[in-house]
Formats: C-alpha cells, structure tokens, sequence
C-alpha cells in the first residue's frame, strides 16, 4: 500500500510506493499505452485518466 509521507517545509508530499504498487501501475500504463502510435497521443490520453492507489490509513 502507498503511504503518503508529509514534507517538513509544507511543500509537495511524496508518496511512497511499495513494490506491488509499482508493478500495477506499471501493468494499467501496459495495458492503456499499447493502443496508441506515439507517446504525445499517449501523453494526452494518461493526462484525462485517473490511476488511483491505495494508502495505508
């Protein structure tokens, strides 16, 4: 599971990714990209879906 860790200075959080969640977002970008001839088509298509991962509570 992701766990959001908060940044000291109040900037961006980071998320930190275990291995499982790595691999699936890796497996949904496979499985999304190979529909598209080029990366600016695949950019454009990433940039309207939503990829969610699970955090630790």
């Amino acid at each position: 599971m992701a766990r959001i860790i908060e940044s000291q200075d109040g900037s961006r959080r980071m998320i930190k990714m275990s291995v499982e969640d790595v691999i699936s977002v890796i497996q949904d970008y496979q499985r999304i990209v190979p529909r598209f001839s080029d990366m600016e088509e695949a950019r454009n298509y990433l940039s309207d879906t939503v990829i969610y991962i699970p955090e630790d509570v």
